[in-house]
């Protein structure tokens, strides 16, 4: 009885050990699904196993490129590549851009309200259409504040009529699409037709990255109004702006407008009719390009066509640094006896014979009654065209034989980065140095996968099928932005440079694989602190050895889904360091630096020396890997 009894509690153990290790082994399936996206037909397991079957170490995968893979599940990944297949993809672009974390323009849903009283607004970002705001108001006060602000993706946004008919209204407007990316914005119809009453409009589109910016109409054909325009585009990076009809055809009005794209990047502006044809106006306009990098200006018709106005014009492109600029058209067939002043044109340009400046029709054919003054006109522009009477010249600085000029440490500060480039030298332990800003400003998006990925047009001459394919407007910033990585993907490559542009994580482990071989690794920062601090530099390892080899850097391009554009430079040291807190002492970061030692190819006026002196071929160069851009080694 009692070995029956033995055994029977033998059996039920045995029976829930089998139940047990059964309850663990399912429990582990699924963790260990759940770790491969449960199903394997994912783009992003996809993209797992092809890392384990091309890549030959074992080492760990990295991370950071697995979280940009493709999100899309393995059926809208079929739906979407079939779609592609088709040409029909554009049928199915809100839902395509959703679940695969893309760029694209939304559509728009009209805002048609209306706000004929005082009205206090705050805070307005969505991607719309707002229309008739302040219309044939009365007297009061209208606030307007954050319009589109903060948008961290592509949208499209417009604004029309307002403060339209008003009589002695007071307007007020703060903060129009500061801090975008990639944005569209429209403004339309401010305070035109007003009379008496004073409009003050503040911050558009301020520290924007590749906006298209499009104003037209402030203050058109008033009456006795005060109109103050304060910081358009300040701190712009690229993107193209155009400003049309300030003041235009207005009576006894005093139009002022300071900062338009002070301290911008890449600039290409077009400013039109500033108070043209406008009768008794007293203006004056301040800061125009500013400090500006690589600046394309076009500025036409200032008071052109005016009675007896009296207009004062402040910095034209002072320390602009390089590009192109035409000011056309100041004063010209002004009548009744115009008082013009302009101040510093093109002073300090540091790089003049690098850039292009051309002034024309200044007081042309303005009647006998006039007085224009003239002071500081900067080195080696061209003035052509003005009136030979009632003008004085303070300043006017011819170009000289060597065409040289002295720039101050002040303004490389400007122009460069604090930190952007250094000597290999300065990367040892216990060094303090500035980190620039590391932090990645482009909208999130995710790489396609390649089912999808090879489905798609992806070419200048195909430029009206991309188009086509996410709904790009003509002239519109997602159209420069699909030029402007189409022209840097198919330029030809710099010396000893190979290149290529990837939108799969495949793509991008099938370039590095072809120059580097299959025993590789890829790295980048760790995080962003630090960034745009002084940092101390801790420990420091050179990869390889420190010897001098070669490696595949990656950078992100602005396009509609993740595009990198990878190239190998040879010639290379390739380090990665701890980070310190310089007082505490404490690690913050672990960073990778790339030191290109051949520097004979580059441009005499690349930002390294304009950053650190000297010229192409007489220094080696170095800079960090930025947040999300990547360098891949052959593994030590």
């Amino acid at each position: 009885m009692q070995k029956q009894l033995s055994h029977n509690i033998l059996r039920t153990l045995f029976i829930f050990t089998i139940i047990l290790l059964s309850t663990l082994t399912f429990c582990l399936a699924i963790d260990n699904a759940k770790e491969k996206n449960q199903n394997p037909f994912t783009p992003k397991a996809f993209a797992i196993r092809y890392w384990d079957r091309v890549i030959k170490n074992n080492l760990p995968k990295p991370s950071f490129i697995f979280s940009k893979a493709s999100p899309l599940s393995a059926v809208d990944a079929a739906a979407f590549a079939k779609h592609a297949a088709a040409n029909t993809l554009s049928t199915k672009l809100p839902e395509f851009c959703s679940a695969a974390h893309l760029l694209c323009f939304q559509d728009i849903n009209p805002s048609l309200e209306k706000f004929p009283k005082d009205t206090d607004f705050a805070v307005y970002n969505k991607a719309e259409n707002f229309t008739n705001y302040g219309t044939s108001q009365p007297g009061g006060l209208s606030s307007f504040k954050n319009y589109s602000i903060g948008l961290l993706s592509a949208e499209l946004n417009e604004f029309r009529t307002y403060s339209r008919d008003s009589a002695s209204h007071n307007e007020s407007f703060t903060t129009y699409a500061e801090n975008t990316n990639a944005a569209e914005e429209k403004f339309n119809t401010y305070g035109t037709f007003a009379a008496a009453g004073s409009g003050d409009f503040k911050v558009y589109a301020k520290d924007s990255n590749v906006p298209n910016l499009d104003f037209n109409t402030y203050s058109v054909s008033t009456a006795g109004r005060e109109q103050t325009f304060t910081s358009y585009s300040e701190a712009g990076n690229a993107g193209n702006q155009s400003f049309t009809n300030y003041g235009k055809d207005s009576t006894r009005a005093a139009n002022r407008f300071t900062a338009y794209g002070t301290s911008a990047n890449v600039f290409n502006s077009d400013f039109s009719s500033y108070t043209e044809k406008g009768t008794s106006a007293n203006d004056t306009f301040t800061n125009y390009g500013f400090n500006l990098n690589n600046p394309v200006n076009n500025f036409k018709d200032y008071g052109k066509g005016s009675s007896s106005a009296n207009e004062k014009f402040t910095e034209y492109r002072d320390e602009a640094n390089a590009g192109s600029d035409s000011f056309n058209s100041y004063g010209e067939s002004s009548r009744a006896g115009i008082h013009v002043d302009f101040n510093n044109y093109g002073r300090k340009p540091g790089f003049p014979k690098l850039g292009s400046d051309t002034f024309k029709g200044y007081g042309k054919e303005a009647d006998l009654d006039h007085k224009m003054s003239f002071k500081s006109y900067g080195v080696g522009n061209p003035l052509k065209d003005y009136s030979k009477n009632g003008i004085s010249f303070s300043s006017y600085t011819k170009s000289s034989s060597t065409n040289s000029v002295t720039v101050n440490g002040s303004l490389v500060k400007n122009w460069v980065q604090p930190g952007n480039f250094f000597r290999e030298g300065m990367l040892k332990e216990g060094t303090v140095m500035p980190m620039p800003d590391i932090v990645d400003k482009l909208p999130k998006r995710s790489f396609l996968p390649r089912s999808i990925l090879t489905k798609l047009p992806f070419a200048s001459s195909k430029l009206n099928e991309m188009k086509h394919v996410f709904r790009v407007a003509e002239k519109s910033s997602i159209e420069k932005m699909i030029v402007d990585a189409l022209s840097e993907c198919e330029r030809s490559p710099s010396q000893g440079e190979t290149k290529r542009c990837v939108g799969s994580i495949e793509d991008m482990i099938d370039f590095a694989t072809f120059v580097l071989g299959r025993n590789l690794t890829v790295r980048s920062i760790e995080n962003v602190n630090g960034s745009g601090k002084n940092v101390m530099v801790g420990r420091v390892k050179g990869i390889n050895g420190g010897k001098v080899t070669q490696s595949v850097s990656c950078h992100q391009s602005l396009f509609p889904y993740l595009l990198y554009y990878c190239h190998s430079v040879p010639d290379v040291r390739v380090y990665e360091a701890d980070l310190l807190e310089p007082k505490s002492k404490v690690k913050i970061n672990h960073g990778v630096v790339i030191c290109h030692l051949d520097t004979s190819a580059w441009s005499s006026t690349h930002d390294a020396f304009v950053a650190l002196g000297f010229g192409p071929g007489q220094i080696e160069v170095c800079h960090w890997i930025f947040e999300n851009d990547m360098t891949w080694t052959t593994v030590d």
